[in-house]
């Protein structure tokens, strides 16, 4: 817990400008009366300077001033008596005390959980932050002794209790649900204190290096494992694709011989290009006539080359 955090409630003795003041004038009126009789009452002097000293000293503890933000718990005798700020107010000397300062703006506090097995007995280390402030000074500075420690401890045992309650992949990929778990249990146990939880936020999850090299290659392997059903996936689109095709040059006959010219055409249209088509086929489709006189215009075009 921050060192600033903790001493809100704890501030120690609090001196502010106006009580100060005050207590330098009296002092310094009282100086100079007692000053002025020393010569004639010596023993006058004295008692107005200490009466002065003691005017200075219970103005400068009577007159206390909060910040907007905070609360002053005011005890009388001991006992309960109210709350005080922000602004000037008054106590009573000797009879009021203020052992609180309470800070009523929100309050962030990182907490954290070492080597605490999930669900699925993983060691994990988790760090995360909590927002909160006091709602109800009175419970805060009554029914907790420390209400900042206590907030971090039920943090601390809410995150590990969340922890083994869920697995690591679950926790690696749903945080945001873990955070309004948390935040659940933290404000329930906060409640009776009069303290509010606002969020709470998971900001790191470290497993251990050994476990990160098997979930690097279990992730490998995924990936290829998908791809590996993308590319069946595509030859099997391919393959209906091809039974849709041939469906319908099933019964069209001339659409298949014009598919088979432009197959041809398109190997021999390439210079060096060598097509080796069973004679049936050529046959079957009147083709042997056309693929000869494109075998001789090639090899016209090739002698005329080389001339």
């Amino acid at each position: 817990m921050p060192a600033n955090i903790a001493n809100s409630q704890y501030p120690g003795p609090r001196l502010n400008a106006i009580s100060s003041f005050l207590f330098l004038l009296v002092v310094f009126i009282g100086g100079l009366i007692g000053f002025a009789f020393i010569s004639v009452f010596p023993l006058l002097s004295y008692i107005i300077w200490g009466f002065t000293l003691l005017v200075g000293w219970i103005l400068s503890i009577s007159i206390k001033i909060g910040a907007q933000w905070e609360k002053a718990v005011l005890l009388r005798l001991g006992k309960y008596s109210g709350l005080k700020g922000p602004g000037v107010f008054f106590i009573i000397p000797l009879i009021d005390t203020i052992p609180y300062w309470l800070d009523l703006r929100t309050i962030n506090s990182s907490f954290k959980a070492e080597q605490t097995l999930t669900k699925d007995n993983v060691p994990v280390d988790v760090d995360a932050i909590l927002f909160w402030r006091v709602l109800d000074p009175k419970k805060a500075s009554l029914e907790v002794a420390d209400y900042t420690s206590s907030v971090a401890l039920a943090s601390q045992t809410a995150l590990r209790d969340v922890i083994g309650q869920t697995e690591l992949t679950s926790m690696l990929t749903g945080r945001e649900s873990i955070d309004a778990k948390l935040k659940e249990i933290i404000d329930k146990r906060t409640t009776p204190w009069g303290i509010g939880v606002i969020s709470v936020e998971i900001r790191d999850v470290i497993i251990p290096p050994n476990l990160q090299n098997a979930m690097s290659q279990q992730a490998q392997a995924e990936r290829e494992r998908q791809a590996r059903v993308i590319l069946g996936d595509s030859e099997r689109q391919i393959a209906e694709k091809f039974v849709e095709a041939a469906k319908q040059y099933e019964n069209n006959p001339t659409a298949l011989h014009l598919r088979a010219m432009n197959m041809l055409y398109e190997g021999l249209k390439e210079k060096g290009a060598l097509i080796i088509v069973p004679s049936s086929a050529l046959d079957s489709m009147n083709l042997g006539s056309i693929t000869g006189l494109s075998s001789l215009s090639q090899e016209q075009r090739a002698h005329a080359s080389a001339q």
